[in-house]
């Protein structure tokens, strides 16, 4: 009796081991889908974009002398920032997810009037001093890069 115990005990043993140690299979990754371009929740995300916009608009409308210094600087980067990282993490997300379509419909949602707006704004004050990329992380830095590519400094308004 105790030899059939033992063996049943040594199989257990093996099949616990096998499965700890056995190579886990990588996970397969999302494969993008060919719908219409976004998610089922897709409405808080569009009402999340109005808002980002509008808070961008509204960092552009503080008064100047507010951009270069103490809490008010902080404000309008801290604005600018949180408008071109989901702007730029959205436009990188949506084609990882749903392949074409959500790059096609992603680049559209981008692409308002409102966007415009912000992107010459953006230019206006990286022209005049008042922001440049290495102000912002790593993710906002890449599309505000894109957009001041062509523009150069003309006046340092926020220099010591």
């Amino acid at each position: 009796m105790n030899r059939a115990w033992f063996i049943l005990w040594a199989l257990v043993v093996y099949q616990v081991a096998a499965w700890a140690f056995a190579p886990q299979k990588p996970a397969e990754p999302a494969r993008p889908t060919d719908g219409p371009g976004y998610g089922s929740n897709e409405a808080i995300f569009v009402h999340g974009r109005a808002s980002t916009r509008h808070e961008a608009t509204l960092a552009f409308e503080r008064p100047y002398g507010s951009r270069c210094a103490g809490e008010g600087r902080r404000q309008f980067i801290s604005s600018v920032s949180g408008y071109y990282t989901r702007r730029q993490n959205e436009t990188e997300r949506y084609p990882e997810t749903f392949g074409k379509p959500g790059a096609d419909y992603i680049a559209k949602q981008w692409s308002t009037g409102e966007d415009k707006r912000i992107e010459r704004l953006t230019q206006e004050a990286y022209a005049q001093g008042y922001l440049q990329p290495s102000d912002f992380d790593d993710l906002a830095r890449k599309a505000v890069e894109a957009i001041v590519r062509s523009e150069r400094v003309t006046v340092r308004s926020c220099a010591s």
